[in-house]
């Protein structure tokens, strides 16, 4: 289980990244913000493009920014969304970002923090958002 003072820390910084958001046609901003076993949180927001298919998602930023600098393993990520950045309820990921975290997450051990604010979230292990995931293991 994350200390508190950390889940805060994540919440804060992944609604900060929603200020980053590239989001013209869909105006639903995103925010991620990742914790590695190091204790380094790499930042994420969503990406649009014209052409839809390559946009990124926030949580995958996050990663590949982290993946990008030699690190792969982590323990927790905050994930935060709404229309026109507006938090409202909880974005959860999207199947791509959980087939990425379970590239290089333990599903059971790792933590996906959903949140509204620092006051208002939900805790999941992956397992519990990807019951049936395919990952290195199953190879």
């Amino acid at each position: 289980m994350l200390d508190e003072k950390i889940t805060e820390k994540l919440i804060v910084t992944a609604i900060e990244q929603l200020d980053y958001s590239y989001t013209p046609y869909s105006n639903f901003k995103v925010g991620a913000a990742l914790l590695a076993e190091n204790g380094n949180i790499y930042k994420g927001c969503n990406i649009e493009n014209a052409a839809y298919t390559p946009t990124n998602c926030a949580e995958r930023t996050a990663f590949f920014k982290a993946v990008s600098e030699g690190v792969k393993e982590f323990k927790a990520i905050c994930v935060v969304g709404g229309k026109n950045g507006e938090l409202t309820e909880y974005a959860p990921p999207c199947g791509v970002c959980r087939q990425v975290m379970m590239e290089f997450c333990n599903p059971d051990k790792f933590q996906i923090i959903l949140a509204v604010s620092p006051e208002q979230y939900k805790i999941f292990t992956l397992r519990e958002i990807l019951p049936l995931g395919f990952g290195p293991g199953n190879l």
